[in-house]
């Protein structure tokens, strides 16, 4: 009964690590992408704004080489108390302004925009509507890649979203930065490899207009971009990835990127905990083999909870082995997290190194330390709403 208890324990995150090993293994090589005809679709590029005063002007001074004459920018200044409206106008830029203090949100923002869209009779509609954060860059080619590999497909279309290089950054925010990479470009490469849809990151992402229209956006789910992406692939319109379409975001300080990753991971933790088994349960009974590989995906914890899981298990399974000397599920359950801290180095090896510095590996152990006030506010219910986030290079220009 003992031996069988330590398997039951071992089994939990077994399956995680799975999966993970799965999409890691997978990732480490770019996905092939088709060649795209010529042309340029007509698109909206569409920019949520909340206070980015700051920053705005210097963000919208680098986006101008990316708009052409079909591609157009339309600002939704959203509860802003500041100049963010006058600064996008003084460029040249639509913006729309709202204002509704009761429904805060990036997806209130964007059915907003959207609104605005559907009622600009002297606009015809767009084929295809691009979401930009107001804090995020992107550059010509890689906007018209998502536009027209967007309009081709007929299908939402997920860029490359990654953080600035952080070189000179604390060994946390390093490490953070690390994670995030590998969740938005390692795990993706893995499952775009493995036949199965990209994962909606919330910012450089394309739609084509005919499935825009009719999204649900308004809703105030701080992962607002995590159940779209699961309500795209159960009515079998699942996103797809463009690794070749890069988006970067400033990185932010040590204060602002635990607050940033607190909310995250709690939008992602509880989404996980109330759709993946449905979406399992439903991908096999509708035979949506993208549905379940999405469910399976959501089985896997943010990285950082992923290791300090599988490690605390890992002892009490020694506990166990040690009282009934059947070690089995204690070596099943080192070995799957040495092939994970494998795959984890080798993406590392190859291109994770622009992220997280070998000094700064090192302490790990002092980084999951940091993170779990994240986890156990999770666990008694403490979870955090939307807020602006401050970057660490705000009010400075990057190099």
């Amino acid at each position: 009964m003992i031996a069988l208890l330590a398997w039951l324990i071992a089994l939990p995150p077994l399956i995680a690590l799975a999966i993970f090993l799965l999409e890691a293994f997978f990732g480490l090589v770019r996905p092939r992408e088709a060649t795209l005809p010529p042309g340029q679709p007509t698109t909206v590029l569409l920019m949520p704004a909340h206070n980015e005063a700051a920053t705005f002007g210097t963000i919208l001074d680098r986006l101008r080489p990316a708009l052409t004459e079909n591609i157009r920018l339309l600002v939704v200044a959203d509860n802003c108390t500041d100049d963010t409206a006058e600064i996008a106008r003084a460029r040249g830029h639509e913006v729309v302004e709202r204002h509704d203090p009761e429904n805060r949100g990036k997806g209130f923002a964007l059915a907003f925009g959207r609104d605005h869209l559907l009622a600009d009779s002297s606009e015809s509609a767009p084929e295809c509507v691009v979401i930009l954060d107001a804090d995020c860059e992107i550059d010509a080619a890689s906007l018209s890649a998502l536009a027209r590999t967007c309009v081709v497909r007929q299908l939402p279309v997920q860029g490359r979203y990654i953080f600035h290089e952080t070189a000179r950054a604390s060994a946390k925010v390093q490490m953070s930065n690390f994670a995030f990479w590998i969740k938005n470009v390692v795990r993706q490469r893995g499952e775009t490899r493995l036949g199965g849809p990209a994962i909606l990151t919330g910012t450089g992402m394309a739609f084509p207009w005919a499935l825009f229209e009719g999204l649900p956006l308004a809703t105030s789910n701080i992962v607002e971009d995590l159940a779209l992406g699961i309500h795209l692939t159960r009515i079998r319109r699942a996103p797809v990835y463009l690794d070749s379409a890069s988006i970067h975001s400033a990185s932010t300080g040590d204060a602002a990127t635990l607050s940033q990753r607190t909310r995250w991971e709690h939008g992602f933790l509880e989404t996980a905990r109330t759709l993946a088994l449905g979406a399992i349960r439903d991908g096999i009974l509708s035979r949506n083999r993208k549905l379940l590989q999405l469910g399976l995906h959501l089985l896997v914890p943010p990285l950082a909870l992923l290791l300090f899981a599988s490690l605390a298990v890992l002892a009490a399974t020694g506990v166990l082995a040690w009282l009934t000397g059947d070690w089995s599920a204690f070596v099943a359950l080192a070995a799957a997290i040495l092939l994970a801290a494998t795959a984890i180095l080798l993406n590392w090896a190859i291109e994770g190194r622009r992220w997280l510095s070998a000094r700064a590996m090192l302490q790990l152990p002092l980084y999951m330390v940091w993170k779990l006030p994240v986890y156990l506010g999770f666990l008694r219910g403490k979870t955090v709403g939307w807020v602006r986030t401050e970057r660490a290079d705000e009010g400075a220009e990057r190099p």
